[in-house]
């Protein structure tokens, strides 16, 4: 069992078996040791110590096999087959078997599944040829395949371990992703309950410090600005706890849509509105999701109200079987639209989010002179 641990899974041999390139650091390495033996051959022809010409020739022909590695497998490992039958011309196998069990390491190292079996079938035919030949000089066949197998270890070895470098590295790079993700909902999640919480009582705020000038409805406007300001603290705080990674507080937001209804009713009518309404908040069929749901456009719609609406009558209407249930809010659409609280249909948006994100119904828009907002949701 805890060889196992040192196997590739599936998924990881099967991108094992495509091959892929090498490192920076594996590519310095090859061209700093094949710079290096080509140096050597090069020194010896200049010099006359090595071997005669076609044999140095043939050796860094050998070389340079190697480089073409770092291009293509395939064309590198014909190449090898070429300078290996070459040797036998220029009496050099040992030396060409010897470069074709080193160059084992690489077929594992870069090569696909097709090549690795290819080329070790080639070469155990080719140690064979050598052992077998004619050759004047013995040669020592276990121990090419010593090295073959040392070097196609490592090559393996070497595989395995950049494949799980780079598995590292993507699941790292998804993970940083999934975290900026988070953030940026987060920060989109904030965004929106400020809205929704902050919004609503500002505009409460400003439409009764319009009134402190009018002696008979200051003292109403002040209680009302207190009241608001008291609120939007309160809807701040619950704002800024959730967004904490600290314990939570033990207040939570109800979400309750019988006191969403009573709260937007009696500021609708501070504003100078009449409100109907129908409909049982309490209604045991309204599930708690819903209500929240609910209780949420109850108050955008208020604040919609307090900021666009016309003279005239405002309806609310809540109605509940055993399949969905529906908030319907009508309010008369004035004549000119209002420039001291313009309109950014953020509010609107929110709304359709929440109901269409619940597998609900949702709209909103002028009708025969009224801003009617409609959200259906199913009672599972």
């Amino acid at each position: 069992m805890a060889f196992g641990r040192w196997l590739p899974s599936g998924r990881s041999f099967a991108r094992l078996t495509r091959g892929g390139a090498l490192s920076t650091l594996e590519r310095v390495v090859m061209l700093v040791v094949i710079g290096g033996v080509i140096a050597v051959d090069v020194a010896g022809i200049v010099f006359s110590y090595g071997p005669g010409l076609f044999q140095s020739l043939l050796s860094i022909a050998t070389t340079i096999v190697f480089a073409l590695y770092l291009w293509s497998p395939w064309v590198a490992t014909a190449s090898l087959g070429i300078v290996f039958a070459l040797s036998f011309i220029a009496g050099t196998e040992s030396e060409s078997i010897f470069a074709a069990a080193v160059a084992v390491g690489l077929v594992m190292r870069l090569g696909r599944t097709a090549l690795i079996f290819s080329y070790i079938g080639a070469f155990l035919v080719a140690t064979a040829i050598v052992a077998y030949g004619d050759s004047d000089v013995p040669v020592n066949v276990g121990a090419y395949l010593i090295i073959a197998a040392a070097a196609g270890a490592v090559g393996f070895a070497l595989r395995i371990a950049l494949d799980k470098g780079r598995r590292l590295e993507q699941e790292l790079a998804e993970q940083a992703e999934h975290e900026r993700e988070a953030v940026l909902a987060e920060r989109r999640w904030i965004a929106g309950e400020l809205h929704d919480s902050i919004a609503h009582h500002l505009t409460i705020v400003a439409l009764h410090v319009q009134m402190l000038d009018d002696a008979e409805r200051s003292r109403g406007a002040q209680e009302a600005i207190r009241i608001a300001a008291k609120r939007a603290m309160t809807d701040l705080r619950f704002v800024i706890d959730l967004a904490d990674d600290g314990p939570r507080s033990s207040a939570v937001h109800s979400g309750d849509l019988a006191a969403a209804i009573d709260e937007a009713r009696g500021e609708i009518e501070a504003a100078g509105h009449r409100v109907r309404s129908e409909g049982d908040p309490y209604d045991e069929r309204i599930h708690r999701a819903g209500e929240i749901i609910l209780a949420r456009i109850m108050r955008e719609s208020a604040t919609n109200i307090l900021k666009h609406a016309g003279p005239g009558e405002v309806s609310i209407r809540l109605d509940v079987d055993d399949e969905s249930l529906t908030l319907g809010i009508h309010s008369p659409l004035p004549e000119t639209a209002r420039r001291d609280l313009p309109s950014s249909r953020t509010g609107v948006n929110r709304m359709a989010e929440r109901v269409l994100g619940a597998s609900g119904q949702f709209s909103a828009g002028a009708v025969d002179g009224q801003w009617r907002v409609s959200a259906s949701l199913p009672i599972n």
